[in-house]
């Protein structure tokens, strides 16, 4: 089932009839639908390339100066760059498992899940889809964590300015946190990835706005200074103890994985993607396009903070207060992160919705409650398929990720668990094994071995990562109460 296709069983059934419909070029399907059956994809490059980017330069990018700072002038740029390529290299090896055998006219996966059952099968099934959904259940709580703090950020720097930095401007996240949580249950109600492109280029355009704002400041700030503050070897033992050194450098590692991260939901954007070309095709340009572009701006974004703050970089750039002035374009930047985390959530969320509804289809056929549409219509909108199951469990879904992130109200040490929990299993263990399988690359042949070694030094990098993330999140439980914190 697609990311755009948790739509009701009974809305399934056409499905079922046309796709064992006689076709003597299946490729081509016909006028209104696709070789399986399926309503007729209409994604390109540009549209998988805005969802992409969508997804990857979120929240993650307001993070890099901080990481960069850690490693320092030599390991930072070289260790994003690192992940850049790692990232595209194995983004192109998933994009080949879009379809099993044939990759013009084999069985399509629908979803990434569905690509590990048909290349790996087995208990390899359900490790994924545990790693894969926990992973995009955590990304939906960084991104409430993160907007509720730029919006903050709108409020303090307003208040900073008519005070003239008198007034300390203390005040609690959850009203905000609320505030992007009921603004994420009407949009969830959006029924699929493939009704999502219009919501994906407004994040796309909102990423690069505050993208450009962060590093316009940065290089007017290392301006400001007449020097490029940091050092070779990042932040200096005295600022932090040599323990927090290593934990920090760990950490930032994990930062920079979450930056990249996307594999998860690659699958289902390819799944938005009309054929001919093949889909593995338009993917690899989408991909190709948007890792150049992403990794172009976090270069520039995290050095050009590094250079501006050196040991002192925040942990986020925008938000960390780094910079005061000019408090308009402070604002507009976070207004700009506020509607990409808008977007990017939903993004990022949709193939969990798919994947529930499609399972509580399969167990309750005959249940109303799960498969039943109720035809709303909404004035200059047309009609809605109300589907009520869909209505209530995503409204818990959002409700559930928002509590959790009043909870645990630190972004930067969970940016660095998610990226380090989903960097090695979703974007290099999964794609490098399905791929093997997939091509029958003989064990211990020279290109085997250099796929493992690629496998084993990320599996390294991820447990590094997840101990100095770990470290961070200890550190502040301690100094953090549930529901009474402020900043």
């Amino acid at each position: 089932m697609t990311m755009g296709e948790n739509t009701s069983a009974k809305n399934q059934l056409p499905h079922q009839v046309f796709s064992v419909s006689i076709d003597t070029n299946p490729q081509s399907g016909s006028k209104w639908f696709d070789d399986d059956g399926r309503p007729k994809r209409t994604g390109n490059v540009w549209t998988a390339s805005a969802h992409i980017i969508t997804a990857v330069i979120g929240s993650g990018v307001l993070s890099l100066a901080w990481a960069i700072g850690q490693l320092g002038w030599i390991a930072g740029p070289a260790v994003m760059l690192l992940f850049s390529l790692v990232t595209y290299y194995t983004s192109i090896l998933l994009s080949a498992c879009y379809r099993s055998g044939d990759p013009v006219n084999g069985k399509r996966n629908y979803t990434y899940m569905d690509a590990v059952r048909a290349n790996l099968g087995g208990g390899k099934v359900k490790i994924c889809g545990f790693v894969q959904y926990v992973n995009l259940f955590g990304v939906a709580i960084g991104y409430t964590i993160a907007s509720s703090i730029s919006m903050m950020a709108i409020k303090r720097s307003n208040c900073f300015h008519q005070s003239g930095g008198q007034d300390p401007c203390h005040m609690n996240a959850y009203p905000y946190m609320i505030a992007f949580g009921i603004a994420e249950i009407l949009l969830s109600q959006i029924p699929g990835f493939d009704q999502l492109h219009w919501l994906s280029l407004v994040a796309a355009v909102m990423s690069f706005t505050y993208s450009s704002i962060g590093l316009g400041l940065g290089i007017g700030k290392v301006v400001e200074n007449k020097r490029v503050m940091g050092s070779l070897t990042g932040i200096s033992i005295g600022t932090v103890t040599q323990t927090q050194k290593i934990w920090r450098s760990f950490q930032a590692l994990g930062d920079i994985a979450f930056a990249y991260s996307y594999s998860m939901i690659l699958i289902e954007i390819q799944d938005t993607v009309k054929a001919p070309p093949t889909e593995a095709k338009t993917m690899k340009k989408a991909t190709l396009i948007s890792v150049a572009v992403t990794t172009l701006f976090y270069m520039f974004c995290g050095c050009f903070g590094y250079a501006a703050f050196g040991d002192l970089s925040p942990g986020n750039l925008l938000t960390g207060f780094g910079f005061y002035n000019p408090y308009w374009l402070l604002d507009i930047a976070n207004a700009a992160i506020v509607i990409h985390l808008v977007g990017a959530y939903q993004v990022y969320c949709q193939p969990l919705f798919a994947f529930v509804e499609k399972e509580a289809a399969r167990r309750f056929p005959d249940s109303d409650f799960v498969t039943k549409d109720i035809k709303i219509s909404i004035p200059g909108l047309g009609p809605y398929n109300l589907n009520l199951f869909r209505m209530i469990w995503r409204t818990l879904f959002v409700v559930t990720t928002t509590v959790i992130s009043m909870l645990l109200p630190f972004f930067n040490d969970i940016v660095g668990l998610l990226g380090a929990l989903g960097f090695w299993p979703l974007t290099v263990y999964f794609p490098v094994e399905m791929y093997i399988s997939q091509k029958k690359i003989p064990k211990w042949s020279t290109r085997w071995l250099c796929l493992q070694i690629l496998s084993v030094a990320c599996l390294i990098i991820t447990i590094a990562a997840a101990a100095g993330s770990i470290a961070g999140v200890l550190d502040d439980v301690k100094t953090i109460k549930p529901f009474q914190t402020s900043y």
